[in-house]
């Protein structure tokens, strides 16, 4: 693409009809219906979709006015369907064979929370893992036995179908839906526009109504542990030296490190080892083996495995991907390259 031309906008679909959330259809448009070119953030073509333009009321007095109609759907790069007030509200027929007719096309559909009721009735989960709220598992599981409901992540992929956990989780799933598609700079750009984390690490698990097995001293103690760890990335840990640091036992710092996350020590520190090498391969031209020394993997190798492991791609074709983009809409919009 030549210089001056601006890239193709990425082209976003909410679907709507009534019952939608409100909260669920502001996450999807403040993540991609906000302009913020000006900080490297790619653009997007955000269209509100449904059967018909009549405005559709949501809760809390407001309203949603769709700018395109289902047909539009054969046009978008990635199809988002808000959660529900009442999670079995029947969504319309045409909407369902809308959905059945963009899965066909390989475009990708994500829900969030109670959006995977309305991929369920459309047959889209049939067979296919898939979340939603905790509070709304058994929910899902007696109206749709076909679906293998996953009780505790906070957003899956199935096949070119996302699905997510409960409200925040659905912030959780846009941020990565971006992340995975644009890179881990542009979805961090956004993050910080919503002053809110650009992934979290974990489960639901750490969210489900059940008493608080710490006190706040040893959460206090915990978060100053990771704030460590996350300022020494290149060094060497583990679960004894980060117990050790916390004044416990390793069995003890490890049962509260997953009380508090959601999940383990050493998958979390792989969690952010991966977040600070894709920065390194979007940001930088340090060498491979540099970036894995930096972000604490210690080889090439390890860091590549990982990679491979959790993104289904490697470090070098992550860079391909995304250090092009970056550069790209930096010369779009006039900036030298970094």
């Amino acid at each position: 693409m030549a210089p001056g031309h601006a890239p193709t906008p990425a082209r976003i679909a909410l679907v709507s009809f009534p019952g939608v959330r409100a909260f669920d259809v502001s996450v999807i448009t403040e993540v991609w219906g906000v302009d913020r070119t000006d900080r490297g953030v790619p653009r997007f073509d955000l269209r509100r979709i449904a059967a018909d333009p009549a405005p559709i009321p949501l809760r809390g007095g407001l309203s949603l006015t769709p700018d395109r109609t289902l047909a539009w759907l054969t046009r978008a790069d990635l199809i988002v369907v808000p959660g529900l007030d009442d999670h079995l509200t029947p969504a319309p027929a045409p909407v369902l064979e809308a959905l059945r007719r963009a899965h066909a096309r390989s475009t990708p559909i994500a829900a969030l929370c109670g959006g995977a009721f309305t991929l369920a009735q459309a047959g889209l989960l049939d067979g296919r893992r898939a979340v939603t709220h905790w509070n709304l598992t058994d929910l899902l599981r007696t109206h749709h036995p076909r679906v293998t409901v996953v009780p505790d992540a906070l957003f899956l992929h199935d096949e070119n179908i996302w699905t997510s956990a409960g409200t925040a989780a659905g912030i959780d799933l846009c941020l990565h839906l971006v992340r995975t598609a644009h890179g881990a700079e542009a979805a961090a750009a956004i993050a910080r526009s919503m002053v809110t984390a650009p992934f979290r690490t974990g489960t639901q698990a750490q969210f489900i109504e059940h008493p608080t097995p710490h006190t706040d001293r040893d959460a206090d103690t915990l978060a100053a542990v990771r704030a460590y760890a996350l300022t020494h990335l290149a060094e060497p840990h583990t679960v004894a030296g980060l117990a050790a640091r916390a004044g416990m036992s390793p069995r003890s710092f490890a049962r509260h490190f997953q009380a508090t996350t959601g999940t383990t020590p050493l998958r979390w520190l792989i969690t952010q080892r991966i977040a600070a090498a894709q920065k390194l391969l979007e940001r930088t031209d340090l060498p491979l083996p540099e970036v894995a020394r930096r972000t604490g993997f210690g080889s090439e190798i390890t860091m590549r495995q990982h990679f491979a492991a959790h993104l289904a791609t490697s470090p070098r074709d992550y860079r391909l991907a995304f250090q092009h983009t970056l550069g790209q809409q930096e010369v779009d919009m006039g900036r030298p390259h970094p």
